[in-house]
């Protein structure tokens, strides 16, 4: 015979674990070690700051150089017509502009025979150029994965929200 006073115990147990949860419901899941990202960034830039905390946020541990990025997006072999406002380097794959954590996770998984990712430019809405001042307004971007021959393909495609 079941104890009566067992399962509202249990249901409040699980209840309890379920809101422990809760908050990293809305962030990419974290590598179990933290990962080494070295970044390259102008060290006036905020939304560079704002990407690396994403970084961060998601159980990347960082590295940044406040030298600027072009020396490093030249000698990691990216074309510049996918540059943009910050280098980074993880595992080995290049790492350019505004990717979402989740994306470089997806990455190191797969580990595809690639370059690396980029989303060219600051597209508004991307991480790091997500700030309150932008109204919520997010731009429609593509992650790109680089094939070591200066081609490209779509990696992931992220919506827009502008009329």
């Amino acid at each position: 015979m079941i104890d009566k006073t067992t399962m509202p115990r249990r249901g409040f147990l699980a209840t309890v674990a379920a809101l422990a949860a809760a908050p990293a419901l809305g962030r990419a899941a974290s590598p179990a070690k933290a990962v080494p990202v070295e970044v390259w960034k102008d060290p006036n830039c905020g939304c560079c700051g704002d990407w690396v905390k994403h970084l961060e946020d998601n159980g990347f541990q960082v590295k940044v150089n406040d030298v600027g990025n072009t020396a490093a997006r030249s000698r990691l072999g990216i074309d510049p017509r996918y540059g943009s406002c910050h280098t980074a380097l993880v595992e080995g794959y290049a790492i350019e502009g505004h990717v979402p954590a989740a994306d470089i996770l997806r990455l190191l998984r797969e580990k595809p025979q690639a370059l690396g990712l980029a989303v060219p430019g600051m597209p508004v809405g991307s991480p790091g150029m997500d700030d309150p001042a932008y109204g919520g307004r997010r731009d429609a971007y593509k992650v790109l994965l680089l094939a070591r021959d200066g081609s490209s393909r779509v990696w992931q495609a992220y919506p827009g929200n502008k009329a």
